[in-house]
């Protein structure tokens, strides 16, 4: 079979698709910068404590961190990773552990806390070609959904002023109260496809995470779009996009 040409692989047409699933922080939202930050000050503050306690000197956290270990991924699965990453081992511990806990857990709130102080303070941007986007498929008839393992999406929609947009919302609240395994595996994109009445080979995929990329990938998704944000479009095709694009606007809708 021929390939399609990349004009048909930037289209979503009713003909092939029903619905679009989008990822939020640094798809939607600029809140990936935020995200970033945030790790950034917990990480380093954190690995300044390890190092002056174990006498062993560690880089800090930086953008290729981000992007490997912790972005897409559910919260205490990136503090996981990227623990790992520099040989550190902690107690899991439990969701509830405090901010001051030194576990898995009590890292990722610690994190939370701080994302949530920078939120109130700078407020949420967004990518206008990609709200445009939505607007356009909205108006096509597709469902649009956006999937993000942030357990801050409601709070994030509502401070962009864009909480009404989408039809679906699986964030890390719905995956946890339904047990969804986080991305990479595909199981919050798939839910999202079937609450918006599809299946994944009728839905296209919007995602900037290589581990987002990689869920759409084994979900099995007609299309698979990574958003190149900050310069990864070759690590985004390694995970298994389909198509890189750096501007939604290149996007075309077809009724």
């Amino acid at each position: 079979m021929a390939q399609a040409s990349r004009r048909d692989r930037t289209a979503i047409s009713r003909e092939d698709f029903d619905a679009v699933v989008f990822d939020l922080d640094g798809v939607i939202t600029r809140t990936a910068e935020v995200h970033f930050l945030a790790w950034k000050r917990m990480f380093d503050d954190y690995l300044s404590e390890w190092a002056r306690r174990e006498g062993r000197k560690q880089e800090p956290f930086g953008s290729q961190d981000y992007q490997h270990h912790v972005d897409g991924k559910p919260r205490y699965e990136g503090v996981k990773a990227f623990l790992a990453s520099r040989g550190i081992e902690l107690p899991y511990g439990t969701p509830e552990d405090g901010p001051d806990k030194e576990t898995v857990c009590g890292l990722g709130n610690r994190k939370n806390e701080i994302f949530r102080q920078l939120l109130r303070e700078g407020g949420v941007r967004v990518f206008e070609h990609a709200v445009d986007l939505v607007r356009r498929l909205r108006d096509k008839g597709f469902g649009v959904a956006v999937v993000t393992s942030s357990k801050n999406c409601k709070d994030v929609l509502e401070a962009a002023g864009i909480e009404d947009l989408f039809d679906v919302r699986v964030d890390g609240l719905v995956a946890a109260r339904d047990g969804l395994a986080g991305k990479p595996a595909p199981d919050t994109f798939v839910a999202a496809a079937e609450r918006l009445g599809s299946r994944p080979e009728r839905v296209a995929v919007f995602e900037d995470a290589e581990s987002g990329v990689e869920a759409g990938h084994r979900g099995h998704f007609r299309l698979v779009v990574g958003v190149d944000r900050v310069g990864h479009g070759p690590e985004l095709a390694r995970s298994g996009a389909d198509v890189v694009l750096t501007d939604l606007a290149e996007v075309e809708v077809r009724a």
